[in-house]
Order: C-alpha cells, then sequence, then structure tokens
C-alpha cells in the first residue's frame, strides 16, 4: 500500500485487498469525507457539506451507505441530500441518531458495515459525543489497519470536550484501550479534519494529553 495519496484532490489510496480510500475536504469548516470503493459498491464516511462536491465524488457507481462518525451538524450537514440523489443506507450509532434528519440503521459496539465484500468493524467511543463511532478496517492477509475516528482522535489529541472533566476521562479512556492497547504502531487513522496520522507516531504523547486534559 502506498503511504501517500496519489493524484490532487481527492487525494486517493489504494488498501490491500482491492479497497479504495478517497479523501476530499468540504465545508467552511474543513471536513473530511472519506468514500471506500470496492468494485460496484461505495460506501461514504461523513457526509459532511457540499453535498453536489460529494455526488460528483461517488459518480455513476451509486452509493450503498452513508456512515456518520457522530452527531455534530458539521459531519452530516449534506447527508439529507445525498441520500435523496443515491437511495443509500444512513448509519450512526443509536445514542447519536436523535439529531439526524434521517436514519435507517442504528450501530451499535462490535457492529460491522460491509462495502464490496470489505468488512469494517464500529468501535464505540464515549466522550466527544455520547455516540461517537471510530470505523476500522483491517486488510486482508495480515495486512495494515484503518482507523476512520471522526472527532475521537486527531494528530496531537483526543477530541474536544469542552472542558467537561467526565467527558474527557471517557474519551482517552476509550481511544487508549479500544484503539492504542487494540491495535499496533503501523496503524493509520483518518480523522474528520485535517491531516492522517498512525498511532505510533501519536502513542509516545499519550501521557502528556492526559496531563494537559485536552
Amino acid at each position: 500500500m502506498s503511504q501517500e495519496y496519489t493524484g490532487s484532490a481527492p487525494g486517493t489510496r489504494d488498501l490491500r485487498g482491492g479497497l479504495t480510500l478517497h479523501k476530499i475536504s468540504v465545508g467552511p469548516m474543513d471536513n473530511n469525507a472519506y468514500l471506500l470503493s470496492a468494485g460496484r459498491e461505495q460506501l461514504l464516511i461523513d457526509a459532511a457539506n457540499d453535498a453536489a462536491v460529494l455526488l460528483e465524488l461517488i459518480g455513476d457507481t451509486g452509493l450503498t451507505s452513508v456512515v456518520t462518525t457522530h452527531q455534530h451538524q458539521d459531519h452530516w450537514f449534506a447527508l439529507d441530500e445525498v441520500i435523496a440523489a443515491t437511495g443509500a443506507g444512513s448509519l450512526v450509532h443509536e445514542a447519536d441518531a436523535g439529531p439526524l434528519p434521517v436514519v435507517t440503521r442504528k450501530l451499535h459496539d462490535g457492529d460491522t458495515v460491509e462495502v464490496g465484500g470489505h468488512t469494517l468493524e464500529v468501535i464505540h467511543i464515549v466522550g466527544h459525543t455520547p455516540g461517537s463511532v471510530v470505523l476500522a478496517y483491517q486488510e486482508p492477509g495480515g495486512g495494515r489497519t484503518h482507523l476512520f475516528t471522526g472527532d475521537s482522535l486527531f494528530p496531537g489529541g483526543v477530541g474536544n470536550t469542552r472542558g467537561n472533566k467526565a467527558n474527557f476521562a471517557s474519551l482517552i479512556g476509550d481511544v487508549e484501550r479500544k484503539l492504542f492497547d487494540r491495535f499496533p504502531d503501523d496503524t493509520w487513522f483518518y480523522p474528520g479534519h485535517g491531516k492522517d496520522s498512525t498511532l505510533g507516531a501519536e502513542r509516545p504523547h499519550l501521557g502528556e494529553w492526559r496531563e494537559r486534559g485536552w
């Protein structure tokens, strides 16, 4: 697998096993939207904004489903329009389903989401919101793991908990236990805003994040 994206915007990365990742930034808050393509099936992670841009990226192949990583509107502003145009299913954790305009499946920790014969695991991370999820894709044959972390994990820290100490403790605890304790250093993760990173690059700083409290 190439460690770098190819081409221009949107960035494209070929994952082992025939899954292609497209990354594009949309909207005034520079939200990342990720399109996973496998043959004639596609899955979109966060229909964040700029529906026309997302629909152009989706193209004539169509869309199987949209997974919304959490309930904050900047991650689903274009959801209604994308669903209406494609007929895709709308998936979100049950604890964050309330604000979304359309939900066809409520997710839970340990559920799986399929795209073109590829399986992504749903990992429930509590803290940034009650129902935030991370999607984990394991490349076949012992390949690399890829995590789509929404706003739960970024290069340089966990997501914003707005000074709420209980939410921060929950978030950093879940991120450590469910992500860093489980997956190896070469695991690549893709946040809801900004650049990608690996768990190995961020692991040495976990203690600093805990100490600073954000």
